[in-house]
Protein backbone atom coordinates (compact mmCIF):
# COMPACT_ATOMS: atom_id res chain seq x y z
CA UNK A 1 0.00 0.00 0.00
CA UNK A 2 1.53 3.24 -1.18
CA UNK A 3 1.98 6.29 1.40
CA UNK A 4 -0.74 8.40 0.12
CA UNK A 5 -3.45 5.64 0.62
CA UNK A 6 -1.89 4.57 4.39
CA UNK A 7 -2.41 8.34 5.26
CA UNK A 8 -5.62 8.64 4.20
CA UNK A 9 -7.17 5.54 5.24
CA UNK A 10 -5.67 5.57 8.24
CA UNK A 11 -6.76 9.09 9.48
CA UNK A 12 -10.25 8.54 7.89
CA UNK A 13 -10.88 5.34 9.91
CA UNK A 14 -10.08 7.02 13.06
CA UNK A 15 -12.08 10.35 12.33
CA UNK A 16 -15.21 8.09 12.18
CA UNK A 17 -17.80 9.45 14.81
CA UNK A 18 -20.31 7.64 16.91
CA UNK A 19 -23.87 8.13 15.69
CA UNK A 20 -25.09 11.45 17.63
CA UNK A 21 -27.85 11.00 20.74
CA UNK A 22 -30.26 12.78 19.32
CA UNK A 23 -34.66 12.73 18.86
CA UNK A 24 -34.28 13.65 15.46
CA UNK A 25 -35.63 10.55 13.30
CA UNK A 26 -33.03 8.78 11.27
CA UNK A 27 -34.56 8.01 7.78
CA UNK A 28 -32.00 5.17 6.04
CA UNK A 29 -33.54 4.56 2.56
CA UNK A 30 -37.49 4.48 4.02
CA UNK A 31 -36.99 2.80 7.10
CA UNK A 32 -37.64 4.97 10.47
CA UNK A 33 -35.50 5.08 13.30
CA UNK A 34 -35.34 6.65 16.80
CA UNK A 35 -31.17 7.64 17.65
CA UNK A 36 -31.62 6.92 21.43
CA UNK A 37 -33.54 3.53 21.17
CA UNK A 38 -32.23 2.17 18.13
CA UNK A 39 -28.55 2.62 17.85
CA UNK A 40 -27.92 -1.36 17.17
CA UNK A 41 -30.91 -1.43 14.38
CA UNK A 42 -28.84 1.69 12.62
CA UNK A 43 -26.01 0.40 12.37
CA UNK A 44 -27.32 -3.14 11.42
CA UNK A 45 -29.25 -1.70 8.65
CA UNK A 46 -26.23 0.59 7.37
CA UNK A 47 -23.64 -2.36 7.61
CA UNK A 48 -25.86 -4.42 6.13
CA UNK A 49 -25.71 -2.01 2.64
CA UNK A 50 -23.33 -3.09 0.13
CA UNK A 51 -19.97 -1.14 0.65
CA UNK A 52 -18.09 -0.81 -2.85
CA UNK A 53 -14.65 0.96 -2.34
CA UNK A 54 -11.83 1.79 -4.47
CA UNK A 55 -9.57 -1.41 -4.83
CA UNK A 56 -6.34 -2.33 -6.29
CA UNK A 57 -4.36 -5.31 -8.32
CA UNK A 58 -7.02 -6.41 -9.98
CA UNK A 59 -7.00 -7.67 -13.47
CA UNK A 60 -6.27 -5.02 -15.68
CA UNK A 61 -9.22 -3.16 -17.11
CA UNK A 62 -9.13 -3.96 -20.59
CA UNK A 63 -6.11 -5.93 -20.54
CA UNK A 64 -3.89 -3.49 -20.49
CA UNK A 65 -5.52 -0.51 -18.65
CA UNK A 66 -5.47 0.23 -14.64
CA UNK A 67 -5.29 -2.30 -12.16
CA UNK A 68 -6.60 -0.16 -9.20
CA UNK A 69 -9.49 2.82 -9.59
CA UNK A 70 -8.18 4.80 -6.60
CA UNK A 71 -8.46 8.55 -7.42
CA UNK A 72 -10.86 8.44 -10.21
CA UNK A 73 -13.18 5.26 -9.54
CA UNK A 74 -15.46 6.70 -6.84
CA UNK A 75 -18.30 7.71 -8.88
CA UNK A 76 -18.29 4.27 -10.31
CA UNK A 77 -18.15 2.43 -7.17
CA UNK A 78 -21.31 4.77 -6.05
CA UNK A 79 -23.21 3.53 -8.83
CA UNK A 80 -21.99 -0.10 -7.90
CA UNK A 81 -23.85 0.98 -4.57
CA UNK A 82 -27.10 2.18 -5.57
CA UNK A 83 -27.25 -0.89 -7.89
CA UNK A 84 -26.47 -3.13 -5.75
CA UNK A 85 -28.89 -2.34 -3.23
CA UNK A 86 -31.69 -2.70 -6.09
CA UNK A 87 -30.51 -6.07 -6.14
CA UNK A 88 -30.66 -6.66 -2.62
CA UNK A 89 -34.06 -5.39 -2.45
CA UNK A 90 -34.79 -7.27 -5.29
CA UNK A 91 -33.51 -10.44 -4.55
CA UNK A 92 -33.40 -10.74 -0.53
CA UNK A 93 -35.89 -8.08 0.24
CA UNK A 94 -35.07 -4.45 1.99
CA UNK A 95 -35.22 -6.63 5.75
CA UNK A 96 -32.69 -8.42 4.92
CA UNK A 97 -29.64 -8.29 7.22
CA UNK A 98 -25.83 -9.09 6.95
CA UNK A 99 -23.86 -10.56 10.03
CA UNK A 100 -20.21 -11.00 10.19
CA UNK A 101 -19.35 -14.78 9.84
CA UNK A 102 -23.03 -15.96 9.18
CA UNK A 103 -24.17 -18.45 6.43
CA UNK A 104 -25.27 -16.49 3.15
CA UNK A 105 -28.35 -17.45 0.80
CA UNK A 106 -26.71 -17.92 -2.41
CA UNK A 107 -28.89 -15.51 -3.70
CA UNK A 108 -26.75 -12.89 -1.93
CA UNK A 109 -23.31 -14.79 -3.77
CA UNK A 110 -24.45 -14.40 -6.80
CA UNK A 111 -25.75 -10.57 -6.25
CA UNK A 112 -21.90 -9.84 -5.11
CA UNK A 113 -20.40 -12.03 -7.77
CA UNK A 114 -22.14 -9.53 -10.44
CA UNK A 115 -19.85 -7.02 -8.83
CA UNK A 116 -16.48 -8.83 -8.46
CA UNK A 117 -13.74 -6.51 -10.26
CA UNK A 118 -12.85 -8.85 -13.54
CA UNK A 119 -14.31 -8.13 -17.47
CA UNK A 120 -17.23 -10.95 -16.98
CA UNK A 121 -18.64 -9.76 -13.85
CA UNK A 122 -21.83 -8.01 -14.99
CA UNK A 123 -21.14 -4.48 -13.06
CA UNK A 124 -17.62 -4.94 -12.71
CA UNK A 125 -15.47 -1.63 -12.85
CA UNK A 126 -14.08 -3.06 -15.76
CA UNK A 127 -17.63 -3.19 -17.36
CA UNK A 128 -18.18 0.07 -16.05
CA UNK A 129 -15.24 1.69 -17.49
CA UNK A 130 -15.35 -0.05 -20.39
CA UNK A 131 -19.20 1.31 -21.02
CA UNK A 132 -18.15 4.56 -20.12
CA UNK A 133 -16.31 5.22 -23.18
CA UNK A 134 -19.21 5.12 -25.44
CA UNK A 135 -20.81 7.77 -23.08
CA UNK A 136 -17.35 9.83 -23.99
CA UNK A 137 -15.44 9.11 -20.55
CA UNK A 138 -12.23 7.38 -21.42
CA UNK A 139 -11.01 4.86 -18.74
CA UNK A 140 -9.39 6.72 -15.81
CA UNK A 141 -11.53 9.40 -15.96
CA UNK A 142 -13.72 11.14 -13.30
CA UNK A 143 -17.57 10.28 -13.70
CA UNK A 144 -20.74 12.27 -13.03
CA UNK A 145 -23.82 10.99 -11.54
CA UNK A 146 -25.49 11.31 -15.16
CA UNK A 147 -22.88 9.47 -16.75
CA UNK A 148 -22.59 6.83 -14.57
CA UNK A 149 -26.48 6.58 -14.60
CA UNK A 150 -26.60 5.66 -18.42
CA UNK A 151 -23.93 3.18 -18.46
CA UNK A 152 -26.07 0.73 -15.45
CA UNK A 153 -28.60 1.29 -17.93
CA UNK A 154 -26.99 0.14 -20.42
CA UNK A 155 -25.06 -3.01 -18.66
CA UNK A 156 -28.17 -3.80 -17.28
CA UNK A 157 -29.80 -5.05 -20.22
CA UNK A 158 -27.06 -8.19 -20.32
CA UNK A 159 -28.11 -9.48 -16.62
CA UNK A 160 -30.55 -12.00 -17.34
CA UNK A 161 -30.81 -13.30 -13.84
CA UNK A 162 -32.28 -10.17 -12.45
CA UNK A 163 -34.17 -9.07 -15.70
CA UNK A 164 -34.12 -5.35 -14.37
CA UNK A 165 -35.87 -2.24 -16.25
CA UNK A 166 -33.22 0.19 -15.46
CA UNK A 167 -34.44 3.74 -16.75
CA UNK A 168 -32.90 6.87 -16.63
CA UNK A 169 -35.50 10.09 -16.37
CA UNK A 170 -34.32 13.19 -18.22
CA UNK A 171 -35.39 16.61 -18.55
CA UNK A 172 -36.27 16.35 -14.73
CA UNK A 173 -39.31 14.68 -16.42
CA UNK A 174 -40.59 11.10 -15.13
CA UNK A 175 -43.17 9.66 -17.72
CA UNK A 176 -45.45 7.16 -16.19
CA UNK A 177 -46.48 5.67 -19.69
CA UNK A 178 -43.24 5.43 -20.54
CA UNK A 179 -42.12 3.10 -17.62
CA UNK A 180 -45.29 1.39 -18.07
CA UNK A 181 -44.36 0.20 -21.44
CA UNK A 182 -41.01 -0.67 -20.38
CA UNK A 183 -41.57 -2.84 -17.24
CA UNK A 184 -44.38 -4.52 -18.94
CA UNK A 185 -43.55 -5.31 -22.20
CA UNK A 186 -46.88 -7.29 -23.45
CA UNK A 187 -48.57 -4.03 -23.64
CA UNK A 188 -47.18 -3.03 -27.11
CA UNK A 189 -48.19 -7.36 -27.66
CA UNK A 190 -51.60 -7.22 -26.57
CA UNK A 191 -52.62 -3.61 -26.25
CA UNK A 192 -52.85 -1.35 -23.27
CA UNK A 193 -56.32 -2.69 -22.65
CA UNK A 194 -55.74 -6.35 -22.74
CA UNK A 195 -54.07 -7.76 -19.18
CA UNK A 196 -53.21 -11.19 -19.30
CA UNK A 197 -55.22 -13.49 -17.55
CA UNK A 198 -54.32 -13.46 -13.66
CA UNK A 199 -52.23 -10.48 -13.78
CA UNK A 200 -54.39 -8.88 -11.37
CA UNK A 201 -53.90 -11.62 -9.12
CA UNK A 202 -50.35 -12.23 -9.41
CA UNK A 203 -48.59 -8.37 -9.72
CA UNK A 204 -48.12 -6.83 -6.69
CA UNK A 205 -48.68 -9.82 -4.49
CA UNK A 206 -45.73 -12.35 -3.92
CA UNK A 207 -44.28 -13.42 -1.14
CA UNK A 208 -40.41 -12.10 -1.87
CA UNK A 209 -38.46 -11.22 -4.63
CA UNK A 210 -36.85 -14.67 -4.57
CA UNK A 211 -40.32 -16.69 -5.57
CA UNK A 212 -40.77 -14.71 -8.69
CA UNK A 213 -40.95 -16.86 -11.76
CA UNK A 214 -39.73 -15.74 -15.08
CA UNK A 215 -43.48 -16.14 -16.15
CA UNK A 216 -44.40 -13.90 -13.51
CA UNK A 217 -41.60 -11.03 -14.11
CA UNK A 218 -43.17 -11.16 -17.95
CA UNK A 219 -45.62 -9.20 -15.99
CA UNK A 220 -43.73 -6.24 -14.31
CA UNK A 221 -39.76 -6.30 -14.96
CA UNK A 222 -38.66 -5.03 -11.80
CA UNK A 223 -38.01 -1.27 -12.30
CA UNK A 224 -34.75 0.38 -11.13
CA UNK A 225 -35.51 4.07 -11.89
CA UNK A 226 -32.60 6.87 -11.65
CA UNK A 227 -33.68 10.67 -12.24
CA UNK A 228 -30.53 13.15 -12.60
CA UNK A 229 -30.80 16.22 -11.33
CA UNK A 230 -29.23 19.88 -10.59
CA UNK A 231 -30.53 21.26 -7.77
CA UNK A 232 -29.01 24.78 -8.06
CA UNK A 233 -25.24 26.47 -9.59
CA UNK A 234 -22.74 25.40 -7.49
CA UNK A 235 -24.48 25.46 -4.50
CA UNK A 236 -27.70 23.23 -3.06
CA UNK A 237 -30.58 25.68 -3.53
CA UNK A 238 -32.27 25.18 -0.41
CA UNK A 239 -35.47 25.13 -1.74
CA UNK A 240 -35.08 21.26 -2.33
CA UNK A 241 -33.56 20.65 0.46
CA UNK A 242 -37.03 19.26 2.36
CA UNK A 243 -37.74 17.72 -0.36
CA UNK A 244 -34.51 15.51 -0.49
CA UNK A 245 -35.16 14.48 2.88
CA UNK A 246 -38.17 13.55 1.90
CA UNK A 247 -37.07 10.85 -1.06
CA UNK A 248 -35.11 9.37 1.79
CA UNK A 249 -38.33 8.51 3.52
CA UNK A 250 -39.95 6.57 0.39
CA UNK A 251 -40.36 3.03 0.86
CA UNK A 252 -38.96 2.63 -2.68
CA UNK A 253 -36.04 4.66 -2.44
CA UNK A 254 -32.48 3.60 -3.43
CA UNK A 255 -30.41 6.80 -1.72
CA UNK A 256 -28.72 9.50 -4.04
CA UNK A 257 -25.14 8.98 -5.73
CA UNK A 258 -23.64 12.67 -5.80
CA UNK A 259 -20.96 14.38 -3.00
CA UNK A 260 -18.61 16.99 -3.60
CA UNK A 261 -16.76 18.10 -6.86
CA UNK A 262 -14.82 15.36 -7.91
CA UNK A 263 -15.57 13.34 -4.87
CA UNK A 264 -18.52 11.12 -4.86
CA UNK A 265 -20.64 9.54 -2.16
CA UNK A 266 -23.22 7.14 -1.63
CA UNK A 267 -26.20 9.21 0.30
CA UNK A 268 -28.30 6.59 2.46
CA UNK A 269 -30.30 8.57 4.79
CA UNK A 270 -30.66 11.42 6.74
CA UNK A 271 -30.99 12.89 10.49
CA UNK A 272 -31.32 16.51 10.91
CA UNK A 273 -29.87 18.87 9.02
CA UNK A 274 -26.72 15.94 8.28
CA UNK A 275 -26.97 13.24 5.26
CA UNK A 276 -25.98 10.08 6.40
CA UNK A 277 -23.99 8.29 3.32
CA UNK A 278 -21.18 5.15 2.45
CA UNK A 279 -17.82 6.74 1.19
CA UNK A 280 -15.98 4.43 -1.62
CA UNK A 281 -12.79 6.91 -0.80
CA UNK A 282 -10.55 3.66 1.22
CA UNK A 283 -8.33 1.37 -1.04
CA UNK A 284 -8.45 -2.37 -0.26
CA UNK A 285 -6.72 -5.26 -2.18
CA UNK A 286 -9.63 -7.03 -4.91
CA UNK A 287 -11.69 -10.07 -3.61
CA UNK A 288 -10.91 -13.02 -5.59
CA UNK A 289 -13.39 -15.47 -5.04
CA UNK A 290 -13.33 -18.80 -3.62
CA UNK A 291 -12.79 -22.45 -5.43
CA UNK A 292 -16.22 -22.96 -4.35
CA UNK A 293 -17.78 -19.64 -5.71
CA UNK A 294 -18.26 -18.08 -2.44
CA UNK A 295 -16.71 -14.93 -1.53
CA UNK A 296 -15.03 -13.32 1.01
CA UNK A 297 -17.72 -10.39 2.05
CA UNK A 298 -16.36 -8.76 4.83
CA UNK A 299 -15.17 -5.64 3.29
CA UNK A 300 -17.92 -5.42 1.28
CA UNK A 301 -19.73 -3.56 4.40
CA UNK A 302 -19.05 -0.91 6.28
CA UNK A 303 -18.65 -2.52 9.87
CA UNK A 304 -18.14 1.31 11.73
CA UNK A 305 -20.25 4.29 11.72
CA UNK A 306 -21.88 5.65 8.96
CA UNK A 307 -20.14 8.91 7.38
CA UNK A 308 -22.12 12.06 8.07
CA UNK A 309 -22.30 15.78 6.13
CA UNK A 310 -24.55 18.83 6.17
CA UNK A 311 -27.23 18.48 3.58
CA UNK A 312 -25.93 22.18 2.12
CA UNK A 313 -22.48 20.55 1.87
CA UNK A 314 -23.82 18.57 -1.15
CA UNK A 315 -22.80 19.33 -4.51
CA UNK A 316 -26.05 19.75 -6.65
CA UNK A 317 -25.16 17.63 -9.32
CA UNK A 318 -26.98 13.94 -8.10
CA UNK A 319 -28.78 11.48 -9.24
CA UNK A 320 -32.04 9.81 -7.13
CA UNK A 321 -32.49 6.17 -7.29
CA UNK A 322 -35.79 4.15 -6.36
CA UNK A 323 -36.95 0.55 -7.12
CA UNK A 324 -40.18 -0.86 -7.85
CA UNK A 325 -40.44 -4.97 -8.03
CA UNK A 326 -44.05 -4.60 -8.72
CA UNK A 327 -46.34 -2.23 -10.68
CA UNK A 328 -48.56 -1.59 -7.08
CA UNK A 329 -45.32 -0.26 -5.84
CA UNK A 330 -44.47 2.32 -9.27
CA UNK A 331 -47.92 3.13 -8.13
CA UNK A 332 -47.84 3.65 -4.67
CA UNK A 333 -44.48 5.64 -5.52
CA UNK A 334 -46.36 7.93 -8.29
CA UNK A 335 -49.08 8.96 -5.23
CA UNK A 336 -46.48 9.54 -3.04
CA UNK A 337 -44.20 11.94 -5.26
CA UNK A 338 -47.78 13.55 -6.31
CA UNK A 339 -48.18 13.93 -2.52
CA UNK A 340 -45.30 15.53 -2.03
CA UNK A 341 -45.47 17.77 -4.81
CA UNK A 342 -48.81 19.33 -3.09
CA UNK A 343 -46.66 20.12 0.00
CA UNK A 344 -45.70 23.32 0.38
CA UNK A 345 -42.72 22.57 2.82
CA UNK A 346 -39.60 22.19 -0.31
CA UNK A 347 -39.66 23.18 -3.76
CA UNK A 348 -40.64 19.61 -6.27
CA UNK A 349 -37.23 18.39 -8.09
CA UNK A 350 -38.80 16.95 -10.98
CA UNK A 351 -41.97 16.85 -12.67
CA UNK A 352 -44.44 13.29 -12.77
CA UNK A 353 -46.60 13.14 -15.72
CA UNK A 354 -49.01 10.62 -17.16
CA UNK A 355 -47.50 10.66 -21.09
CA UNK A 356 -44.76 12.37 -23.34
CA UNK A 357 -44.65 15.62 -23.07
CA UNK A 358 -44.50 16.66 -27.02
CA UNK A 359 -41.48 18.63 -26.67
CA UNK A 360 -40.15 15.24 -25.57
CA UNK A 361 -38.04 12.05 -27.69
CA UNK A 362 -39.11 8.66 -26.78
CA UNK A 363 -35.63 6.83 -26.45
CA UNK A 364 -37.73 4.00 -28.21
CA UNK A 365 -37.77 5.84 -31.33
CA UNK A 366 -34.32 5.60 -31.80
CA UNK A 367 -34.24 1.68 -31.97
CA UNK A 368 -31.30 1.18 -30.06
CA UNK A 369 -29.99 -2.25 -29.61
CA UNK A 370 -28.54 -3.63 -26.49
CA UNK A 371 -24.94 -2.76 -27.70
CA UNK A 372 -26.09 1.25 -28.03
CA UNK A 373 -23.59 1.04 -30.61
CA UNK A 374 -24.61 4.30 -32.51
CA UNK A 375 -23.21 6.98 -30.22
CA UNK A 376 -24.07 9.45 -32.63
CA UNK A 377 -28.35 9.41 -32.15
CA UNK A 378 -27.56 8.42 -28.49
CA UNK A 379 -25.93 11.87 -27.61
CA UNK A 380 -28.52 14.10 -29.36
CA UNK A 381 -30.48 12.56 -26.13
CA UNK A 382 -28.42 11.46 -23.38
CA UNK A 383 -25.81 14.18 -22.78
CA UNK A 384 -23.12 12.80 -21.05
CA UNK A 385 -21.33 16.08 -19.65
CA UNK A 386 -23.07 16.43 -16.10
CA UNK A 387 -22.56 19.80 -15.92
CA UNK A 388 -25.46 20.51 -18.48
CA UNK A 389 -28.46 19.82 -16.79
CA UNK A 390 -31.72 22.14 -16.95
CA UNK A 391 -31.60 24.34 -13.89
CA UNK A 392 -34.64 24.44 -11.98
CA UNK A 393 -34.91 27.57 -9.74
CA UNK A 394 -37.83 29.28 -7.76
Amino acid sequence: MDAATLTYDTLRFGEFEDFPETSDPVWILGEEYNALTEKDEILSDVTSRLWFTYRKNFPPIGGTGPTSDTGWGCMLRCGQMILGEALVCRHLGREWRWARGQKQREEYISILNTFIDKKDSYYSIHQIAQMGVGEGKPIGQWYGPNTVAQVLKKLAVFDTWSRLVVHVAMDNTVVIEEIKRLCMPWLDMAGACAEPEGAGELNGCLEGACALAEEETALWKPLVLLIPLRLGLSDINEAYIETLKQCFMLPQSLGVIGGKPNSAHYFIGYVGEELIYLDPHTTQPAVEPYEDGQVPDETYHCQHPPCRMHICELDPSIAAGFFCRTEDEFDDWCMRIRRLSCNRGGLPMFELVDSQPSHMVSVDALNLTPDFSDSDRLERFFDSEDEEFEILSL
